[in-house]
């Protein structure tokens, strides 16, 4: 058996472990710059306002106390996602993180009657990890289990979660959504879930997206049974091999390969929409410069050097878009220093800049990721030598790491307020992370 927890509202429960005056109230999460909602809580949903709501036309109803706004608090989410992954990794036989607020989780404890923990590759070759086949009192168990974890996840770190159980991810994602409507919050799928499945749109079921659902009506495919019942050949021609892993697993074989999320990535990047337009070449260097440094930090943090990135401008057009500009910036070897990166780039900012020209946002991508210690030989003529990371800006990591993000900072950010970076005027304490915003007790 395969579970999935997954948090409740994850932003908006993040706010209330730490404000708890937001319990019981509408509260929603506004996107960068404070622009639409995109977390809602319960109450909120109940008032009938949609996902992507715009803020600005909800002002009224939060003057009059009505509704609750929280900025996005990305640092704060973060951490509790981190701390939340800890939790279900030692309670778990094995983890795979799928989102900042779901984990696969393959349960601690085979059903021989023992309590004997086998390794995950030895459970599914033996295939109870698929079927729950010999589980100690069937999903009586599991459920005593998810009951246990999720009563340690919300006394640990005080969010609130669905668990959800079943023979493959795409079924776990269903009991998950069961379960969220659930007092208890966990739910077992039962062993025949067809009443369950014929329950529930296809355009519902987890990797079924809305362009398919037209097709699949064509096909008379209404309900998840209907897709699971579904011939092979009718399937494959709606949605390819990907559309036919998911009827798999809704027949409750195990189709959906596990992915490796902590896994290094193939690239690192970083973008933001300014707070307001750029208007001058300064400006358009300080956010690049910014994003750099903030990019540089994760790839430290991979333990990765790059050989290059590309850097791009957004012009600004109102009613969204806008054309983009774009440099490929090569540096003279692989690295993470901020400083090297910052140099190489410098050069190549002017030719992004167009006087009179207003910008909404820029970015960074950085590419050719190697891992620190990698042998290289420059040219022909080099010796060969060792990748390594900068000492300088590991120290830099670990002082901004233990007083604050941003407390070592390049000058070529710019210094004081800046009226390009994002507009985060309801944001509440980062008190995970920050020391001088740990709560008081009074």
């Amino acid at each position: 058996m395969i579970g999935l927890v997954d948090v409740n509202n994850c932003f908006v429960s993040c706010e209330r472990v730490f404000n708890r005056s937001l319990v019981g109230r509408p509260v929603a999460v506004l996107s960068n710059n404070d622009g639409c909602c995109v977390a809602r809580s319960n109450e909120f949903k109940a008032l009938g306002i949609a996902m992507g709501t715009p803020y600005f036309q909800l002002k009224d109803r939060e003057r009059s106390g009505e509704l609750v706004f929280c900025s996005s608090n990305y640092e704060l989410y973060g951490d509790m996602s981190r701390r939340l992954i800890s939790i279900l990794r030692e309670e778990a036989l094995d983890v795979e993180q799928y989102s900042i607020d779901e984990a696969f989780i393959l349960p601690p404890v085979r059903a021989a009657g023992n309590g004997e923990r086998i390794p995950r590759a030895k459970r599914v070759a033996e295939g109870d990890a698929l079927a729950g086949v010999g589980t100690v009192n069937g999903g009586e168990w599991f459920l005593e289990y998810g009951k246990r974890l999720r009563a340690k996840i919300l006394r640990w770190i005080g969010l609130p979660c669905g668990i959800g159980f079943a023979p493959t991810k795409t079924l776990a994602k269903i009991a998950d959504h069961i379960a969220k409507k659930r007092p208890e919050g966990v739910f077992v799928l039962p062993e025949d879930p067809t009443e369950i499945l014929a329950s529930l749109p296809a355009g519902e079921v987890w990797g079924v997206g809305r362009r398919l659902v037209v097709k699949l009506r064509a096909e008379r495919i209404f309900s998840a049974k209907d897709l699971r019942d579904a011939n092979d050949d009718a399937i494959r021609s709606v949605g390819g091999v990907t559309l036919l892993r998911t009827a798999r697993e809704l027949r409750g074989i195990s189709s959906n390969e596990d992915r490796d999320y902590d896994a290094d990535p193939d690239s690192v990047s970083c973008s933001r929409s300014f707070g307001e337009p750029v208007t001058t070449l300064e400006g358009l260097a300080e956010s690049l410069a910014s994003f750099t440094s903030q990019a540089a930090t994760k790839l430290r943090s991979h333990g990765l050097l790059a050989a290059g990135c590309n850097v791009y401008a957004q012009i600004f057009h109102f009613g969204g878009g806008g054309d983009f500009l774009g440099r490929t910036v090569m540096f003279p070897a692989p690295t993470d220093a901020t400083n090297e990166m910052l140099k190489a780039i410098r050069e190549e900012v002017d030719a992004l800049y167009i006087p009179g020209t207003r910008y909404r946002k820029t970015g960074v991508v950085f590419f050719g990721l190697e891992k620190v210690g990698t042998a290289r030989q420059m040219d022909m003529f080099s010796p060969v030598e060792k990748s390594e990371a900068s000492p300088l800006y590991k120290a830099i990591d670990s002082l901004n790491m233990r007083y604050g993000n941003g407390k070592v900072f390049s000058a070529a950010e710019g210094v004081g307020e800046k009226s390009w970076k994002m507009k985060r005027g309801k944001l509440s304490k980062r008190a995970t992370t920050r020391w001088e915003e740990l709560m008081t007790v009074r």
